[in-house]
């Protein structure tokens, strides 16, 4: 069986983190391995504390990871501070990770920052370059290029960009703030637009963490990365179009759209 590690924080309320990528994971058909980077307390209407792991320990849980259960692919979400970065990097590299996946979450949807300066660049310096691909959205895009993004012309100029600064594929996402769903690859072979209809389902909460977990399961299969975001993106469109609707904030999509839930039966217990 295929498997995948994500490195991320853990979300209590179950919708993004850690829970959303080890749910994505298995409904993409691959097995989940997690090193939580931070406890978080938080639901649908915000996060009210979180409680950063020891960069230390998180290495522990790595080794832990990789000495055992090797990954074939790995996606890394929120990371806030530095010495978690770093550990990180050194790890990836002793244990020569392959299909890395990197969600650089900095900016929230309000647009304020979520990580320091300072994480950011080492964020940059030391993850970007290890990364098969890294998957920002609009507002994080235009703290890495330092350029505003309005338009679809203005995607394709910054992906380019952080294409060539960093030497690693990228998928602009332009749910934010660009109208309709159209996402940008733009790796060596050239740019490839993904198009997507805006669904009207106000519960998106962890839609990040999920496409680069898709991704990451994908690639972790042996998917060639164009494929993987095509198919990770069906994944993620279909989910959110079950309609979910939990919690009073913007609630989670339904990960597991596709499992029954249903083990009564006698067919097949007979062939078990």
């Amino acid at each position: 069986m295929f498997t995948a590690l994500t490195i991320a924080g853990s979300d209590s309320s179950g919708g993004a983190g850690i829970q959303a990528d080890m749910k994505t994971m298995m409904a993409n058909g691959v097995y989940a391995m997690s090193a939580i980077t931070a406890l978080t307390a938080q639901n649908t209407t915000g996060v009210t504390g979180i409680l950063n792991v020891p960069p230390e320990f998180l290495g522990q849980q790595l080794d832990a990871v990789f000495t055992d259960i090797y990954p074939d692919a790995v996606k890394i979400g929120m990371v806030s501070e530095v010495g978690l970065i770093r550990i990180i990097a050194e790890k990836l590299q002793q244990y020569e990770a392959k299909n890395v996946v990197v969600d650089p979450v900095m900016v929230a949807t309000s647009g304020a920052k979520l990580i320091s300066d300072d994480a950011i660049e080492v964020l940059q310096e030391r993850l970007f370059p290890l990364a098969a691909v890294i998957t920002p959205n609009i507002p994080e895009a235009q703290v890495l290029t330092g350029r505003k993004i309005e338009t679809a012309q203005d995607m394709e100029e910054a992906a380019e960009e952080i294409y060539h600064t960093f030497k690693c594929a990228v998928l602009l996402k332009g749910g934010h703030q660009i109208q309709d769903a159209n996402d940008l690859l733009f790796q060596e072979s050239g740019k490839t637009w993904f198009s997507g209809k805006r669904i009207d389902n106000p519960n998106t909460h962890g839609t990040g963490c999920t496409l680069s977990s898709a991704i990451a399961s994908n690639l972790a299969k042996g998917k060639d990365l164009e494929t993987a975001v095509r198919q990770a993106k069906n994944y993620i469109s279909l989910a959110l179009a079950q309609m979910l609707d939990l919690g009073k904030g913007s609630g989670p999509m339904n990960h597991g759209f596709a499992f029954s839930g249903e083990y009564d039966n006698e067919e097949k217990r007979e062939k078990i």
